[in-house]
């Protein structure tokens, strides 16, 4: 297997059309990694991203910026340098809270994910 090096700031983002002010960049993909994706996520100042559950765990460390992110029943006020477990299946949301904009990273195994959209809690 080879390595590779990359700026993010090169790698394209795709906006999250169900969410508002949010965009992904797969900085590693299957297509280099087979065991795993790592994903940046922006969400713009005064952004979220909806209710919704996966499939999938995911393994989240945050960059910069300030968001409450519910997971389950639990509100987290989360910030720089917090580190963030989601468990596959449990429904989970973000809203900035700041000025700034809030990203992370997030780290997901390559398995199947199937989405499912939350109405309003």
């Amino acid at each position: 297997m080879k390595s590779i090096v990359v700026s993010a700031d090169e790698v394209a983002a795709t906006d999250i059309e169900v969410a508002s002010g949010t965009s992904m960049q797969v900085l590693i993909g299957q297509d280099t990694a087979p065991g795993f994706a790592m994903r940046r996520f922006t969400i713009k100042a005064g952004g979220a991203m909806p209710n919704h559950t996966n499939t999938v765990e995911h393994e989240q460390y945050v960059l910069s910026g300030s968001a409450e992110v519910g997971i389950g029943e639990t509100v987290h006020r989360l910030q720089k340098d917090d580190v963030v477990f989601i468990p596959a299946g449990v429904p989970h949301w973000y809203r900035v809270t700041g000025d700034d904009d809030y990203v992370f990273l997030c780290l997901v195994p390559h398995r199947k994910d199937t989405i499912q959209l939350i109405e309003n809690t």
